[in-house]
């Protein structure tokens, strides 16, 4: 065991520990959720420690070789090592002080390490002097966020853009298809099968892009405004030098915020940017909701659809399989949308110069974007690539509908159509031999009219109502 001190006192920590009397207090104080710091925030946070050493050493605001000793051991973190030195819980009080913390101390000893020196000797290399110089945690966590959330961004955009060509496959395979429409749960007018994946493909492409694009909303960071934003401590040619390189490391078109007391204070950003992912939230669980309503059955339901058989359904029922993806794909859009309200009320509540509640922005954001890229890549890979479609029950069905009526409006008016759809239904006939018997038309307007393929676009001229 080593002693470490702070200014609350004496602290025995374990010698295999690279971090120090700050983590070791801050995991004494929030055995919260038992859910650790995102592990992309990590990475984000030791690739910014890594700029900001090289920073101050181009500057001779740092000694070269302390520089090279903690970028070492920044690299190390940034490629995964040491991840076992990071199990904070993601709720913390602090504003994220203590996963500061824990970085500026795992990289100070493991860089002490490196030099030959035993792990606490912090007067040749100090977790806050040397690692934090020129830091606060008020700029080096909000831009670690949003970095790792750029990150993140990005691979769920690639994986949308993967759900979306599934179904746009599927709008193809099943463009023949011709199926009854549904409003309210009540038989509509018939539509392809097709045009219904279509429209999902749309509903995907439009998540897509917003996700694309909001990412630029994140671009804006305040890096070098250390506590409030002003620039405090930090001198003025390290705050562009440690800007531009962060970018580079990134691989992200960041710049420094035109107003960083404001990028310090406010986290509206974050707000927009759960926002559009719990769009995203939303059009997966409605899609997700209306696989499960056609493939219901198999024989007394909807039935026009058939999704893949991933596994039992029932522990009583034998041969029962559910639609256990699409159910799963719900739940995440529970979790995605009540998450976002959380996300909203912690950037409402920031007070004055800054926001205190940024670990649980952090843990919800980054969490929401790497749990919906999961979740569209199975919903694709084991889901819709396997959808089949139920032609006959298909057909079936639209062979019994009422709705066909509709297409009649144009021709021989609204209460015509309404009386022979009630009559079809009270005489359990079809829609087609009861207008036969109205006189209405003859049998080959009717045959033009109520083909199904035609209800399914515009209407010609020829369908228009009579003088």
């Amino acid at each position: 065991m080593r002693q470490e001190q702070d200014v609350l006192g004496k602290k025995s920590i374990a010698d295999d520990c690279y971090y120090g009397i700050h983590t070791a207090r801050a995991h004494e104080n929030f055995d919260l959720s038992r859910v650790p710091v995102h592990p992309d925030l990590i990475k984000a946070l030791a690739m910014i420690k890594y700029c900001c050493a090289q920073a101050n050493s181009e500057l001779n605001l740092l000694d070269s070789k302390k520089a090279q000793a903690i970028c070492q051991a920044a690299q190390e973190v940034i490629q995964g090592q040491w991840r076992d030195q990071f199990s904070l819980d993601a709720l913390q009080g602090g504003a994220g002080t203590s996963t500061n913390m824990n970085m500026n101390e795992v990289l100070a000893n493991r860089a002490l390490e490196i030099l030959g020196y035993d792990r606490g000797c912090y007067d040749v290399i100090h977790p806050i002097n040397d690692v934090n110089k020129h830091q606060s945690t008020n700029d080096v966590y909000p831009t670690a966020l949003k970095v790792a959330a750029i990150w993140l961004l990005k691979d769920l955009s690639e994986a949308c853009a993967f759900l979306q060509e599934a179904l746009q496959k599927k709008e193809a395979e099943f463009a023949q298809i011709i199926k009854i429409g549904r409003t309210e749960l009540q038989d509509a007018v018939p539509i392809m099968l097709g045009q219904e994946f279509g429209a999902y493909a749309q509903a995907i492409a439009r998540d897509r892009w917003r996700i694309y694009k909001v990412e630029e909303r994140l671009r804006q960071v305040n890096l070098g405004g250390t506590a409030i934003g002003t620039g405090l401590n930090a001198e003025r040619k390290y705050i562009y030098l440690v800007n531009e390189k962060l970018a580079l490391a990134a691989k992200i078109g960041l710049a420094r915020a035109e107003d960083m007391i404001d990028a310090t204070q406010n986290a509206d950003v974050f707000v927009e940017v759960s926002g559009l992912i719990k769009t995203l939230a939303v059009n997966l669980g409605k899609i997700a909701h209306d696989l499960r309503l056609m493939s219901s059955g198999p024989r007394c339901g909807l039935g026009e659809i058939n999704l893949p058989e991933l596994q039992a359904g029932s522990s009583i029922m034998p041969g029962k399989v559910n639609p256990v993806l699409p159910e799963a794909v719900n739940q995440v859009a529970f979790q995605v949308i009540s998450s976002d309200v959380a996300i909203s009320l912690a950037a409402q509540s920031g007070q004055l110069e800054l926001n205190a509640f940024l670990p649980l922005i952090a843990h919800h954001l980054l969490g929401n974007i790497s749990l919906l890229k999961r979740t569209v890549t199975l919903f694709t890979e084991k889901c819709i690539q396997g959808i089949t479609a139920n032609a006959q029950a298909c057909h079936d069905q639209l062979q019994q509908s009422l709705a066909v009526a509709t297409a009649l409006v144009p021709a021989i008016g609204y209460d015509a159509a309404s009386a022979i759809a009630h009559q079809a239904f009270a005489e359990h006939k079809s829609v087609l031999q009861i207008a036969q018997q109205s006189g209405y038309l003859s049998p080959s307007e009717l045959a033009e009219i109520l083909q199904p393929e035609r209800m399914t676009r515009p209407m010609s001229h020829a369908n228009r109502k009579r003088k």
